[in-house]
C-alpha cells in the first residue's frame, strides 16, 4: 500500500510538470521575465531559508534585469503562504521557497488542507538538504543524548522544547525522541527559527532544533550547546558533535530541505527556464562555498523529475514519522 501511495503521488506531481506546459493562453519563456517577480517563503524574516530566498532574488534580478521580491508569508504551519501561491497567476512570476512542511508534511497532519500538495504546485528544484542539530541551553545537565535523556527522566516534565509548529520537523524529531526514550519534554510552538532559538538563548525553552546556518554564531559564543546531529555522519563545520545514530537513534528524523516551487499550471519552458538559472547559480564556486558548504547545506540542485520522485518518497517517510510520533495539528 505504501508503495502505491508513493507511485501514486509521484505519478500526479509529474503530471502536474507536465499539465504545465498544456494551458493556452500561456506567457512565453521567450519574453520571460518581463517584469518583477515575486519569491514567497512560508517562514519569518531571518533564518536559512530567507537568507537563501534572498540571496536567490539578488542573483536572479542581477541576471534577468528585474526586481525580485522576498515576501514573507509566516502562519499555520506554512499553510498561508501555499494558499497564496496556490491561487497565484501560473505564468511563472510567484515562486514559493519552502521546506517538507508544506508539500510532504502537512497533507499527513491536517484533515483538510486549502491546497492541495501534489496538484496545486510544479516542484522546480530541490535547491538544498540540511541535517539539524539538537540545541541545548547552556543550563542544561547534558552534553549528549544520553545525559539528556537521564536528566529528562529525572525531572519529567520539567524541560521545554521549541518547535515551528505541530508537524514541523522539529516536533516530529522530538517526539519520535521522547517516543523512543521514554521521557516527558514539553512542546512549545513558534513561528519559525527566527523565534525558536532566540527562545533557547533566553533560556524561555531549554532545547530546540536549528541547522547550522543558524545556529553556528550561538554555539561559537557559548550561548547554546549541540547535542546531536542528523544524518548518517557527522557534519563538517561542527566535527564535534555526534548524531543520532552514533548515539542509539538512527530513526529520528533531524533533516530538512529547501525547494522551490511555483503554481500548478505554470508551462513548461518557464519552469525549465527558472531551473536553468538557479542551478547556474548554485553551481557557482563562491556561492556553493560561502552559502551552501559554509552553512552545512548539501547542494541537490535536481532536475524538476528528480524533485518529484523525492518528495513522493519524503512524503512516505514523514506519513510514517507523524504516525509514529503522534504529532497533531493545533
Amino acid at each position: 500500500m505504501k508503495l502505491l501511495k508513493t507511485a501514486l503521488m509521484s505519478t500526479l506531481l509529474l503530471a502536474g510538470l507536465h499539465t504545465a506546459s498544456a494551458q493556452t493562453p500561456a506567457p512565453s519563456a521567450a519574453t520571460y521575465p518581463n517584469k518583477p517577480l515575486r519569491i514567497v517563503v512560508p517562514y519569518p524574516p531571518g533564518g536559512g531559508i530567507d537568507a537563501m530566498a534572498r540571496i536567490l532574488g539578488v542573483q536572479l534580478g542581477q541576471r534577468w534585469g528585474q526586481t525580485v521580491i522576498v515576501d514573507n508569508k509566516p502562519g499555520a504551519g506554512t499553510i498561508l503562504a501555499a494558499e497564496f501561491v496556490a491561487k497565484a497567476p501560473a505564468d511563472g512570476y510567484t515562486l514559493m521557497l519552502t521546506t517538507d512542511a508544506t508539500v510532504t508534511i502537512n497533507q499527513h497532519l491536517y484533515a483538510k488542507l486549502p491546497y492541495d500538495p501534489v496538484k496545486d504546485f510544479v516542484p522546480i528544484t530541490q535547491l538544498v538538504f540540511l541535517n539539524q542539530l539538537l540545541l541545548a541551553h547552556p543550563s542544561v545537565p547534558a552534553t549528549n543524548l544520553k545525559e539528556l535523556i537521564a536528566h529528562a527522566k529525572t525531572s519529567p516534565g520539567k524541560l521545554n522544547y521549541a518547535s515551528y509548529g505541530s508537524g514541523s520537523q522539529p516536533n516530529l524529531a522530538m517526539e519520535m525522541l521522547k517516543s523512543q526514550a521514554g521521557i516527558d519534554i514539553v512542546h512549545v510552538p513558534y513561528k519559525g527559527i527566527p523565534q525558536a532559538v532566540p527562545a533557547a538563548i533566553a533560556n524561555e525553552v531549554q532545547l530546540t532544533f536549528s541547522g547550522a546556518a543558524s545556529s553556528m554564531a550561538h554555539l561559537k559564543s557559548g550561548r547554546l550547546k549541540a547535542l546531536a546531529i542528523g544524518g548518517k555522519t557527522r557534519l563538517g563545520v561542527v566535527p564535534d558533535v555526534p548524531t543520532f545514530a552514533e548515539q542509539g537513534f538512527p530513526d529520528i528524523p533531524s533533516n530538512a530541505w529547501f525547494g522551490l516551487f511555483t503554481p500548478a499550471g505554470t508551462p513548461r519552458d518557464i519552469v525549465q527556464k527558472v531551473h536553468a538559472e538557479v542551478t547556474r547559480i548554485l553551481n557557482e564556486p563562491e556561492f556553493r562555498q560561502q552559502e551552501v558548504t559554509a552553512k552545512g547545506y548539501e547542494l541537490v540542485a535536481s532536475k524538476p523529475e528528480e524533485f518529484v520522485s523525492f518528495l513522493a518518497a519524503d512524503s512516505a517517510r514523514n506519513a510514517q514519522a507523524v504516525r509514529i510520533s503522534g504529532a497533531k495539528a493545533e
